[in-house]
């Protein structure tokens, strides 16, 4: 694919993207796939998926208690229990509001720590990167935006979300669909956003603008993207994924040249199809 050039001309020291089809085939490269990127907020997806697994293996249940009062692990997950964005304190009653919150995230971990037994980014490492074959993934951090990660480990990860192995697709399903609909919030960087509509971990495209992702990026498309500079999105319509790491912070130079990246990469695929 010629688009990945495009992040030649981004302003960042070092960057590396690929584009994975749903089959998990790399339809395209560019850049040190192997360099270890911090991945800030795109750590939450991966959270995430630990926690559905820990649902899958009967550790946890969505409606588990967990967090500040009335609150349950799809609270957690689906920025929704009110918690604060940084501070661990109640700012809404659980359910009301979409707050994005990396308090809440912690929570999470430490209440699969506590149903688990096993310290959460050792179940994470267990669970998911072990049998991913995701060997160059660690959470060095915060549950919330401490993992390190490549391109190379991420499109694995952008594989299994569009064909997965680890989790039933039901499931899968139900994270990346809207979780309590109608909530208005505000998306970091991108300001208000009413409807700012969450799955369970993962953010939705849906109609919001302005946004991180391209302008034909289907309303289905749902991901993360971080601070680091960082982003991971599926486009279900398109039949693909993309992952792109960089080292420079988020800033308004990501909110121009990302869309501009998703829509050329879109364009592409849409022009050769993706099988």
């Amino acid at each position: 694919m010629e688009s990945v050039r495009l992040i030649d001309e981004w302003p960042v020291d070092n960057a590396a993207t690929a584009v994975v089809s749903a089959g998990g085939a790399v339809l395209g490269a560019h850049g040190d796939t192997a360099r270890k990127f911090r991945l800030a907020s795109v750590s939450k997806p991966l959270t995430a998926y630990a926690a559905l697994i820990a649902v899958e293996e009967g550790v946890v249940e969505l409606d588990t208690p967990a967090g500040p009062a009335g609150s349950t692990v799809r609270h957690l997950l689906a920025h929704t229990s009110g918690l604060a964005f940084d501070a661990h304190k109640a700012m809404a009653e659980p359910g009301t509001r979409r707050l994005y919150s990396n308090a809440g995230f912690e929570q999470l971990a430490d209440a699969l720590t506590e149903h688990s037994g096993i310290p959460f980014a050792q179940y994470q490492a267990e669970a998911l990167f072990t049998p991913l074959g995701m060997t160059s993934t660690a959470l060095e951090g915060s549950p919330a935006a401490g993992a390190v990660s490549t391109v190379d480990d991420l499109v694995a990860f952008a594989a299994e979300l569009q064909a997965p192995k680890l989790l039933d697709p039901a499931t899968v399903a139900e994270a990346t669909n809207v979780v309590f609909p109608g909530l208005s919030g505000v998306l970091p960087g991108f300001g208000h956003q009413k409807p700012n509509d969450w799955g369970l971990g993962f953010e939705l495209r849906d109609h919001k603008s302005p946004h991180w992702t391209g302008a034909n990026s289907s309303p289905r498309t749902f991901g993360h993207f971080g601070q680091s500079g960082t982003f991971l999105w599926v486009d279900p319509d398109a039949g693909a994924a993309c992952v792109a790491l960089t080292d420079r912070a988020f800033g308004p130079w990501a909110a121009e040249v990302w869309p501009r990246y998703t829509d050329a990469v879109l364009a592409e695929l849409g022009s050769r199809g993706t099988s």
